[in-house]
């Protein structure tokens, strides 16, 4: 028994192959092209993406030594909001793939909430209004590529997140889905009735047929085609990339909490069946749903973690690796208060400023690419701690018992011992670093496994997860103060309202 997973994300695709033990045999991956065509947006090319997929999943089968035949069926998971419009006849894409970081529709986000919508698409969805959601961007698409509108009303062209677009390819055009935690992103979709809401749709003024069928996050979803793998092979796994790492690291339990640190850092806590309203600007989500029983979450998001790092390699040129941050952190002038904020693209959760800008507060003429590589692993882990303490307060008005202390933590970032130290320390409790890194695509092989009855239960598979190592905070309580102080100080200079 072999499963596959596929793994799309914003930067680069991956294909894992595992095997019944859940132990990944074969890895294939691969970078695809960012287009930035005026700044704050953000554009793929899906084709690209696709062919990407293509790519990897022939690398991970030959390195496993197995056929397509060999599958027991295929997990999926994404980058979500990104939003794809494409043919329904061909599934060939009509325009560049509007990202999750495009911050194009601020100023129709405004307009909306001038006019009052907020209140009702947060009751509905537990989304903000905020560019980061695949609804606004449909709509931008809808008014500004030609001849588009017309199309879809026709029923010629879908709109579709990446995991749509990506089973609509595979299956051949016979299957047109999503799932429930990738339909809660888009700012569209009932999160308490479980259907996409009317109300939204016209609101967006998008064609309610232009979206996908809404499943389980397990179960049938389509059948990858012999003519595009070489055998049929089921697709009964799919969860977006933040939900499938929360299945991967087993948060089960009502108050378990997990961060994943890819290009952005995104943080769930398992809130169990009750929708935990946030006052504090996060996002109530759905966690993942199971023989139709949804699993809500309490959510903050971080755009820029990882491309921070990034940026620090090819846009400034000042490091070869993104592993060397933790070493050149650990020599840097630790004396000198250096503070980044990676608002490229805004700031997300708890502020919500479309408009805010990166910024770097504290140079001197000692600071160099250590110290600059320091503040930006930094930057991830004071905005965690905001996170945190939003959903701590969140969490206060539930009624729920109380959260459990550790976070949860895994993606390319926690590699790094001196960046997850520094989190420790930042918030004050234990962070724990799994043996299993890859939790997403892991996330994504057992929702496709518990479909077939070839995985653990949710009670095994919790009892299962495995710790590689725990960080402790040893930092005195006036130093921690002192640091969020000066955060907070250049979070409010950033900030375009501040």
């Amino acid at each position: 028994m072999y499963l596959l997973s596929i793994d799309q994300g914003t930067t680069s695709s991956r294909a894992i192959v595992y095997d019944a033990t859940l132990t990944p045999l074969a890895t294939g991956q691969q970078e695809f092209t960012q287009h930035f065509p005026h700044p704050g947006w953000v554009e793929h090319d899906a084709e690209e993406i696709w062919q990407s997929i293509l790519g990897v999943i022939k690398t991970a089968l030959q390195g496993a030594g197995i056929h397509a035949g060999d599958l027991s069926g295929i997990g999926i998971t994404n980058q979500r909001e990104t939003l794809v419009a494409f043919e329904a006849k061909t599934g060939k894409p009509v325009h560049r793939a509007l990202v999750w970081q495009d911050r194009r529709t601020a100023d129709l986000c405004a307009q909306l909430r001038m006019q009052g919508h907020e209140a009702a698409v947060t009751q509905k969805t537990g989304l903000l209004l905020d560019p980061y959601f695949s609804a606004t961007k449909a709509t931008w698409m809808l008014e500004n590529v030609p001849g588009l509108r017309a199309r879809v009303a026709a029923g010629e062209v879908l709109f579709g997140t990446i995991d749509t677009y990506l089973i609509y390819r595979l299956s051949g055009g016979t299957a047109f889905v999503t799932d429930a935690t990738n339909a809660a992103r888009t700012a569209l979709y009932n999160i308490k009735e479980g259907r996409w809401s009317r109300d939204l749709t016209d609101l967006f003024a998008i064609p309610t047929q232009a979206l996908a069928d809404v499943r389980d996050c397990s179960g049938e979803l389509g059948t990858a085609s012999a003519d595009v793998l070489g055998a049929a092979v089921p697709i009964c796994g799919l969860a977006g990339d933040q939900q499938a790492a929360t299945v991967g690291q087993a948060c089960f339990r009502p108050g378990m909490m997990k961060a994943t640190y890819g290009t952005g850092c995104f943080a769930l806590l398992n809130t169990g069946g009750t929708f935990v309203p946030s006052h504090n600007k996060l996002l109530t989500t759905i966690a993942y749903q199971l023989d139709g029983h949804v699993t809500y979450a309490l959510e903050g998001a971080i755009f820029i973690a990882g491309a921070a790092v990034q940026w620090l390699r090819d846009g400034l040129g000042i490091l070869e690796r993104a592993d060397q941050t933790g070493a050149m952190a650990a020599a840097s002038a630790l004396e000198e208060p250096i503070y980044m904020v990676p608002a490229f693209t805004g700031l997300g959760a708890p502020h919500w400023d479309a408009q805010a800008r990166g910024a770097l507060y504290g140079l001197t003429r000692n600071t160099g690419p250590k110290e600059m590589a320091r503040a930006a692993l930094e930057a991830v882990c004071y905005q965690t701690a905001d996170l945190l303490r939003a959903m701590q307060a969140d969490w206060a008005t539930s009624g729920l018992e109380a959260p459990r202390a550790s976070l949860r933590v895994d993606g390319g970032m926690v590699a790094s011992d001196w960046m997850l130290q520094f989190l420790a320390d930042i918030l004050e409790a234990p962070v724990e670093r799994p043996k299993a890194l890859e939790s997403t695509a892991l996330g994504a092989a057992y929702l496709a496994g518990l479909h077939l009855g070839l995985v653990p239960s949710l009670e095994e598979m919790q009892a299962a997860w495995r710790l590689d190592t725990r960080f402790v905070p040893t930092m005195p309580a006036e130093v921690r103060g002192a640091k969020m102080a000066g955060w907070h100080d250049a979070v409010r200079r950033t900030l375009s309202h501040g």
